[in-house]
């Protein structure tokens, strides 16, 4: 005969039974699968976190993106909402209430994802909820207002930075102890067999990859650009920036040393096209090119802002500059291309620090203790 504490209830002892056949249920939502740092990050969840005891899928508000078709390619079950403007949030509350009838954990990333996954936390109370903030951005100042009212959806909100956890606190004033701090991670090696040539051509190559959004301020590296000789500039992405981005150009006159080749699937490519990655934003929750580059041997050189500097160390990993500062980030290329010590250096300590830090068999651990506790 079995016994049942009066802490087990039928409810649980089902789940708990159904967990040991089938495994845990687990749908990331997110606002869209374009190319970006927090939809690579949901991407590589999925994939890396599937297992026997973990069954994973994908949704998105909006219409599928690219990484929509690599997480197809991986086997990966991705579902798209269809979401054009917020006068839909009622249908796709609608349709995502029907999706997790078969899930057991919903994880959601950002503040639209977030709020369709609060709203829909009323109506399955047998789902637990996770959500996650990805940005130090400031602006706009809504998106915390609202952060903070549906916060107690989810029973943790998961960050990638202490950063995120101190401007949400901040900003939307969520108590410090609902806060899982998780940094993302990256497939360590593959970057490190990458083949690099720093510093073998008479110019210097400076490198931007990310999505063009005016909080990443290329239009300072344009001007940057304008203040280094013997050097050109190749930006990888797309988005919004791209005309300021264009005009800026014009008006340094740099036209024939800085290239935009678009978007570009994967940074690997990138990386070993360039001498230096900088990244010059304003505000960042992590900055995952950042590590990238690091574990590939490619030095940067990055602005001193939350986010920014909870992975680069000034001096040790990397070299930080004020925010908006043209100047400080071309001092700061004319001396990693002078000085081949401290070049040295900087590319053996990030190196070390990824491997230690920022592999998935150390953060892929802490998301299944999370989610499996």
């Amino acid at each position: 005969m079995i016994t049942i504490g009066p802490v087990w209830d039928c409810q649980s002892v089902i789940s708990a039974l159904r967990l040991r056949v089938v495994g845990l249920r687990v749908l990331f939502l997110v606002t869209d699968l374009e190319i970006g740092g927090t939809p690579r990050v949901v991407r590589d969840l999925a994939i890396r976190l599937r297992s026997e005891d973990i069954f994973t899928s994908v949704a998105c508000l909006a219409p599928w993106g690219p990484v929509a078709g690599e997480l197809l390619d991986a086997g990966i079950r991705v579902t798209e909402l269809g979401a054009t403007s917020t006068l839909q949030l009622a249908r796709v509350v609608r349709d995502f209430v029907r999706l997790t009838r078969q899930v057991d954990v919903v994880f959601s990333f950002l503040i639209h994802a977030n709020t369709v996954a609060a709203l829909s936390s009323a109506f399955r109370r047998d789902v637990r909820f996770f959500q996650s903030i990805q940005t130090t951005q400031p602006t706009p100042r809504w998106h915390w207002h609202l952060q903070g009212l549906i916060e107690r959806a989810a029973e943790k909100i998961v960050v990638p930075s202490e950063s995120v956890a101190s401007v949400a606190e901040k900003w939307s004033h969520i108590p410090r102890n609902r806060f899982e701090v998780i940094p993302n991670a990256i497939d360590v090696q593959s970057f490190q067999n990458l083949q690099v040539h720093l510093f073998e051509r008479p110019w210097t190559r400076i490198g931007f990859i990310g999505r063009l959004d005016p909080i990443k301020c290329v239009p300072d590296l344009v001007e940057a650009l304008s203040r280094t000789e013997r050097a050109e500039l190749h930006i990888y992405g797309i988005g919004e920036d791209e005309t300021r981005i264009r005009t800026s150009i014009h008006t340094f006159d740099v036209s024939h040393r800085a290239i935009l080749h678009g978007e570009t699937q994967s940074a690997h490519q990138a990386l070993q096209q360039i001498d230096v990655l900088v990244l010059p934003s304003t505000a960042e929750g992590f900055g995952l090119v950042l590590i990238e580059a690091m574990a590939a041997g490619v030095p940067v050189v990055a602005t001193d802002v939350p986010g920014i500097r909870d992975v680069v160390r000034d001096q040790e990993t990397g070299l930080l500059v004020p925010p908006r500062s043209p100047k400080a980030i071309s001092e700061a290329i004319q001396r990693l291309r002078n000085d081949v010590d401290l070049r040295n250096r900087l590319i053996t300590s990030a190196r070390q620090e990824v491997a230690q830090r920022y592999t998935w068999s150390v953060v892929r651990d802490r998301y299944r203790t999370l989610l499996l506790q």
